[in-house]
């Protein structure tokens, strides 16, 4: 991947650093979001509050589902399981944000895992209609992370709405705070 930025001039950062990155990210997100959620009522966690799964609860059951029981599988082993998107996987709310943190640390052991080569080529895996896909592998796994980022950015939505603080989930906060380290 090559960056253009008129301080630095022109960089490259490989694919496998650049997802390393986003793993990271990932995790320092949820990590950061669950805090803020865990200060909100039962009744706001609930609340349908319009989201597109409805309340907090439905949308990060839904993260829990297509992050970690769809792709991952699809990422790590090749598998399409069948997962209804709006299913609640984990009804009890604090067994549900224990499942999201821990899911997110198995992406970054995945990508470290991984030879640089494995950022080539496709990802071939089956839609849960039965239809079988073949899409290409960085363009997919940015997805996950992006999809991630995106309903994150919902309840973040939710929150503030709920008259509650939330968290700065910005990736260049994560790198502020990783460099002051």
């Amino acid at each position: 991947m090559i960056y253009a930025g008129s301080e630095f001039g022109i960089f490259s950062m490989d694919a496998h650093s650049h997802f390393l990155t986003l793993a990271r990210y990932n995790v320092w997100a949820t990590h950061r979001l669950l805090e803020a959620v865990e200060q909100i009522s039962e009744e706001d966690y609930r609340r349908d509050v319009g989201l597109f799964f409805k309340s907090i609860h439905g949308t990060l059951n839904h993260l829990l589902g297509t992050e970690h029981l769809l792709w991952y599988p699809r990422f790590a082993r090749g598998e399409s399981p069948k997962l209804a998107l709006d299913a609640e996987i984990e009804p009890v709310r604090e067994r549900l944000a224990q499942a999201l943190k821990g899911g997110t640390g198995n992406w970054k052991l995945l990508i470290e895992s991984w030879a640089a080569e494995r950022f080539e080529g496709k990802l071939n895996y089956t839609r849960m209609n039965g239809q079988t896909m073949s899409l290409p592998f960085i363009s997919t796994l940015t997805h996950v992370f992006n999809h991630g980022t995106h309903h994150r950015g919902q309840i973040t939505a939710a929150l503030t709405m709920l008259g509650q603080p939330c968290p700065e989930l910005d990736l260049v906060w994560m790198l502020q705070e990783e460099s002051t380290a």
